[in-house]
């Protein structure tokens, strides 16, 4: 039959293009043996281990590895004989009650076809439905983009967990987004205390990837997104505004600017010193400069360059040395393309080779910029995110409503493929694996769009085969629980960084306010205030304008606590049931619902202290947390975040997040006690 799988009992994702059902049932043999050809191209035979792994944990059996035509195997993994007519990554699965054959057009094919068994056994264990599958993927490129620098580095273990766990979801690319976070020679200023990635982890981690057929593309920051580097005492004369070094640090000021002045022909050879160190450890064709949110650029020590030939020919002229320099190299450049669509005459000046990656992130997209970027020939990957950054519970909803999008645009305008991203914004607050359900809707998306009916559907898919969820309820929950998230961490972060360390106030951070909500939820009075305000606001003034934008969110603070407390329960009774398999997520699960309910119950105590009026006054929540209370439970939490951190990751900015949180409980004790002498 064509269409979706049943959801009794199992599922496939991605979806396959075609599955016809058999009757009666594949029974694994107690000692079995699976054969996988050499001309697959598997030289550690990587895959015959994965399925024996999944077969021991499904059965408790012990299965062998063998090849050649004289070591018949119950599962038969080979590759076809005309290979080039068919599509890379494109395979068929048969399983009949006398064996399972896989059969690749190619490795990445055989590769996939192992993964929809994987699957199968996990849910089926020795008792497999008879079927035949014949697969190909929609895009070509389904890539994975990891932030592994804006406040958390993962350990390389976590890493080959990750790539695992793509390579089950068929993904075949993965770029990890350094700034400052590798140890390149020579710029230790740059790097310390970051605990970076070195040269043998990611030789290492480039072997771990290839052997399961995924590509690791180097990707750095080469122009803008600068911060660390351009704090430095050796590189501050680089950036646009080096008289900016010296401030203190802060989250939301490092996603601002920092852009190289490329006027200074230092900035090109810093630029090709980071793609030269960095490309010489992987084993890719290609290799992304990023080169995305060069706000600066033009305004600062190189505006007049700018005035003389502009901002666009500026940035055009730039990437276009870094693209040549690549491609002496014999390497394929690509750059993420936003400032290129602000400035449409440039993609008429970029080199043919450029691989554009069009990143949106609405949930409500358009084609538009899509649209652009195909009616100009460019070659474009699109990009949409999981939506975990900037908060403890990932938001699923927006999440499949920007893939979903971008994936339809993508297959519409015949984009090269996809690169799902996820991001750290703000200390990278998100654990890590928060962000699985978005990570496996790109995967769907990315192979078989649209083929999935509609969110429930593909939550409850992703909760059965990878929570072990027999009620499929568990991703519902979780994204629901997402909606009660009404004073989040950037909010947190926001009314700590309006203070600039001086007694007075960050007019950086001032202005980042109205950005906080979408616009159909922005309160008009609040806007017209930060726009009309002819003088900078004190400290308390700037703090109370945050609270009374975000008043309305706040306020629903006590009826949220319910639905999480709700959550909570219903989630841990859930992830009971599926055993140690997912111990660890149901720990990132609890670990992020009670700090949500935390950072809620904090929302509404600053709104308080604020004298933000209406239904916060009558609080229930208010009259009754003490403050010291709530700065001590704020503690506990963050004991057991840390606890969650190091499973995932290196020390890397772990301490500035629990600096945070610190600071917030020391002003609820201060505040507390002002209160009680007054």
């Amino acid at each position: 039959m064509n269409g979706q799988t049943p959801l009794q009992g199992w599922t496939i994702v991605p979806t396959p293009q075609t599955m016809q059902h058999k009757a009666g049932i594949a029974l694994l043999p107690m000692c079995g043996r699976i054969n996988e050809a050499r001309a697959a191209g598997d030289d550690r035979y990587i895959l015959a281990a994965q399925l024996i792994d999944d077969i021991r944990a499904a059965t408790g059996l012990e299965w062998d590895i063998a090849t050649g035509d004289r070591w018949p195997g119950f599962i038969t993994l080979t590759i076809l004989d005309n290979p080039h007519a068919h599509p890379s990554g494109s395979y068929t699965l048969d399983i009949t009650s006398d064996g399972v054959t896989v059969v690749g057009a190619d490795f990445e094919g055989v590769r996939n076809g192992v993964q929809t068994l994987r699957q199968l056994i996990r849910q089926c264990g020795a008792a497999l439905p008879c079927l035949h599958i014949e697969d190909q993927p929609a895009f070509e490129t389904r890539g994975y983009y990891l932030d592994v620098t804006r406040g958390r580095v993962p350990t390389l273990d976590w890493l080959k967990t990750w790539a695992d766990k793509l390579c089950l979801y068929r993904y075949n690319q993965l770029q990890l987004y350094v700034e400052h976070t590798f140890a390149f020679d020579g710029m230790s200023e740059t790097w310390r205390g970051s605990s970076p990635l070195t040269p043998k982890d990611i030789l290492e981690f480039d072997d771990y990837c290839a052997e399961r057929g995924l590509e690791l593309v180097p990707s750095v920051s080469t122009f803008g997104h600068l911060y660390m580097a351009l704090r430095t005492q050796s590189l501050r004369d680089l950036g646009e505004f080096p008289e900016s070094a010296d401030e203190p640090f802060g989250f939301i000021d490092r996603m601002r600017h920092h852009t190289l002045n490329i006027s200074d022909e230092r900035a090109f050879a810093l630029s090709t010193k980071l793609i030269d160190d960095y490309l010489q450890l992987f084993r890719s064709d290609k290799f992304n400069i990023c080169a995305d949110e060069t706000f600066d650029l033009g305004k600062g020590h190189s505006k007049p360059l700018a005035e003389r030939i502009g901002v666009a020919a500026m940035y055009a002229d730039y990437v276009t040395r870094l693209c040549r320099h690549l491609e002496t190299q014999g390497k394929q450049p690509m750059m993420w393309g936003d400032i290129a669509l602000e400035h449409p005459e440039i993609l008429e000046q970029l080199p043919e080779e450029v691989i554009l990656l069009n990143w949106q992130y609405d949930p409500q997209v358009t084609d538009e910029k899509i649209r652009t970027v195909a009616e100009s020939g460019a070659t474009q990957i699109v990009c949409p995110a999981v939506w975990c950054w900037n908060a403890l519970l990932p938001r699923i909803d927006d999440a499949w409503n920007n893939i979903t999008r971008m994936a339809r645009y993508g297959a519409q305008y015949q984009a090269q493929g996809m690169l799902v991203t996820d991001w750290g914004d703000l200390g990278h607050v998100n654990d890590p694996r928060m962000a699985i359900p978005g990570m496996i809707i790109g995967a769907q998306e990315a192979w078989n769009p649209g083929r999935v009916p509609d969110e429930a559907d593909m939550l409850r898919r992703i909760s059965r085969l990878e929570y072990h969820d027999a009620s499929g309820e568990l991703l519902d929950i979780l994204a629901r629980a997402s909606h009660a998230a009404c004073f989040q961490w950037n909010h947190l972060v926001t009314w700590l960084e309006l203070d600039d360390g001086q007694d007075g106030v960050n007019t950086g951070v001032l202005q980042t306010i109205q950005g906080l909500l979408p616009e159909n939820e922005r309160p008009d009075d609040v806007i017209r205030t930060l726009q009309n305000e002819s003088r900078t606001p004190s400290l308390a003034e700037s703090r109370r304008i945050l609270l009374r934008y975000l008043k309305h969110h706040i306020a629903l603070g006590e009826t949220a606590d319910h639905l999480l407390q709700t959550s909570a329960r219903r989630i841990s009774a859930i992830t009971a049931t599926a055993g140690p398999r997912i111990a660890g997520n149901a720990a990132a699960f609890r670990v992020a619902i009670e700090g949500q309910r935390t950072l809620n119950r904090v929302g509404l105590r600053l709104a308080s202290e604020a004298g933000v009026t209406g239904t916060l006054q009558s609080c229930e929540a208010i009259q009754h947390d003490d403050a010291a209370n709530l700065a001590a439970a704020l503690e506990i939490w963050m004991e057991a975040y840390a606890a969650q951190w190091s499973m995932t990751s290196r020390d890397s900015e772990l301490q500035r997040l629990q600096e945070v949180v610190f600071r917030v409980a020391d002003h609820l004790r201060s505040a507390s006690r002002v209160q009680s002498v007054l």
